[in-house]
């Protein structure tokens, strides 16, 4: 239960820096990348294989949310619409990467962050993260979500309760 409340406590605190940031308050939104941003650094690394392009592309997540903000309805935690936002971004950036590798010509020429990819499982590659997730059944893809998107651990998923 004590992580059932500290969650609570956290989406509280973020629902109001949310509707400060989105009026362009800036400490707001700073509270918000402290907040969120090991979490969304875990998931740009570990989607992209490579934590330089993670680094990269939470900065990236963090510039679209900024952007985005003011289109945030709560209709979901703000931690969900952020994780969602930070997957999206993941899954453009590999298209772009994927049009522009298939551009060039030159195959000599590998940067760390191609050799770190190329590393990766080639499942891994051609997955859709986005409709494996959602073949998963309703338990399942809360307790997905729960560990792999938000960071929680099976000990606290177990006391949350969740079927």
């Amino acid at each position: 239960m004590a992580a059932a409340s500290s969650a609570l406590r956290l989406e509280m605190g973020d629902s109001r820096d949310v509707a400060l940031a989105a009026g362009g308050d800036r400490q707001a939104f700073e509270r918000l990348y402290r907040t969120h941003a090991n979490r969304v650094y875990s998931i740009c690394t570990r989607m992209s294989g490579s934590r330089i392009r993670g680094e990269e592309l939470t900065q990236d997540v963090f510039v679209r949310t900024w952007e985005k903000l003011p289109q945030f309805r709560g209709e979901s935690a703000f931690s969900t619409w952020l994780h969602r936002l930070a997957v999206n971004v993941v899954l453009n950036a590999r298209k772009v990467e994927g049009k522009q590798d298939a551009r060039t010509e030159d195959s000599d020429v590998q940067d760390e962050r191609r050799d770190e990819m190329s590393r990766a499982p080639l499942h891994i590659e051609r997955m859709d993260l986005k409709d494996a997730i959602a073949k998963l059944p309703a338990g399942a893809r809360k307790v997905f979500v729960l560990h792999d998107v938000e960071g929680y651990k099976h000990e606290e998923i177990a006391e949350m309760g969740i079927t």
